[in-house]
């Protein structure tokens, strides 16, 4: 862990990284950042003992570069770092979208790029990352990626071709679970509880279920079963899911994430 790692554009999912690495191992002092605003940077050097530095000096000095600046602002970082970025960079994109061949088009040719996309559960070490490797990232370069992501929750290597269907199912995933807790808790007020105890009720069958979904081994469908008694009230919620094409509809949505993440790559930005 002797390596220095610098975060470019530290946001929130940024600073998780950060924190999760220092509680891995790594040396405060072995990690940059870059902010755009100095107050940002005073903060982050306050709170977790990093380094900030400007993006060229991170470009110059760092073994790895995690680019976590917003897609649309990804070629304007790049015009500015590619000429001070040596070709045995490893360079982290955690920008959805962006193909590693945007990267290696504006790079020192054989600069070795690794696609990730996680998910904002990394603010409490539980995210998902889906990794893929560039033309030129060795075994070795996607071991050290995850190890620095595995510090804020699981890793998962996949063919890039894979990625948008990921980002759909997972990096927008926690999304659908908060959509879907939202629309329980208006339900629980329907039936005649308070707020704050249909939320508390939702949250912990939430996590319960989650965890034996997990732990199990069980399919989901079997698990399901388990609480599906005949003509009882399970069975007769599922019923109305049905009629109303809930299946359908997630779908539907998911194919619509993964078409949007199929245009941020094609370079739409509307």
């Amino acid at each position: 862990m002797a390596q220095k790692v610098a975060v470019l554009g530290t946001g929130k999912i940024g600073e998780a990284l950060l924190s999760g690495m220092i509680r891995a191992g790594w040396a405060p002092a072995d990690l940059l950042v870059t902010t755009r605003r100095q107050e940002r940077a005073d903060e982050l050097r306050a709170r977790h003992g990093v380094t900030p530095v400007s993006n060229l000096e991170a470009a110059k000095t760092a073994d790895t570069l995690i680019l976590t600046v917003k897609p649309q602002d990804m070629g304007t970082l790049l015009d500015e770092l590619a000429p001070h970025i040596p070709a045995d960079r490893l360079v982290i994109s955690g920008a959805a979208g962006i193909p590693t061949s945007f990267y290696e088009d504006r790079l020192a040719a054989g600069t070795p790029v690794v696609r990730v996309m996680t998910n904002t559960p990394a603010l409490v070490d539980e995210a998902m990352s889906v990794i893929s490797a560039g033309s030129h990232a060795t075994p070795e370069h996607l071991a050290h990626t995850e190890e620095i992501f595995g510090a804020v929750g699981k890793t998962l290597r996949v063919p890039e071709s894979q990625q948008d269907a990921c980002t759909a199912l997972s990096g927008s995933g926690p999304a659908y679970f908060y959509y879907l807790v939202e629309a329980m808790t208006d339900a629980g007020i329907l039936l005649g509880l308070p707020r704050d105890k249909a939320h508390d009720l939702i949250v912990q069958s939430a996590i319960g279920a989650a965890i034996m979904l997990r732990d199990s081994g069980e399919h989901p469908v079997r698990l399901r079963e388990n609480v599906t008694s005949p003509a009882g009230t399970t069975i007769n919620a599922i019923r109305e899911l049905e009629n109303h094409g809930v299946r359908a509809a997630l779908i539907a949505a998911l194919e619509a994430a993964r078409d949007r993440s199929r245009e941020l790559a094609s370079g739409t930005k509307d």
